[in-house]
């Protein structure tokens, strides 16, 4: 039994090993000389302003888990494509009732002005 996941353990030490050779690499040529320029943030090319822990709006939050909600319906949605043929009538209709299920979430977050970015 052991021998069907030495493959996967030879790996995930490699990778390991190949993650710690890359942090010395960075310790031992990494600049050793920080300048305040040096440690400014960087964020897309604009000088940052503003303390760094300053209050977010809920929306840009709530955008989010709206992203990540229909980002896993597609996941279903395609491994469901993938195996329509095998399920049926019943899978066909099992999907539309969950489609139809998430239509009418968004269109509630739709009416609510969830999807507003003021």
């Amino acid at each position: 039994m052991f021998e069907d996941y030495l493959p996967l353990l030879v790996i995930l030490a490699l990778a390991v090993l190949i993650g710690f050779i890359v942090i010395l690499l960075g310790v031992l040529f990494g600049p050793r000389r920080p300048t305040p320029r040096k440690m400014a943030p960087y964020e897309s090319g604009m000088v940052p302003y503003g303390p760094g822990r300053r209050r977010m709006s809920i929306r840009y939050y709530l955008i989010a888990v709206l992203f990540i909600l229909f980002d896993i319906e597609v996941v279903f949605v395609v491994s469901w494509a993938v195996v329509l043929r095998q399920l049926g009538t019943l899978g066909l209709f099992g999907m539309l009732v969950f489609l139809v299920v998430l239509e009418v979430a968004h269109l509630y977050a739709w009416k609510k002005g969830a999807l507003e970015w003021d």
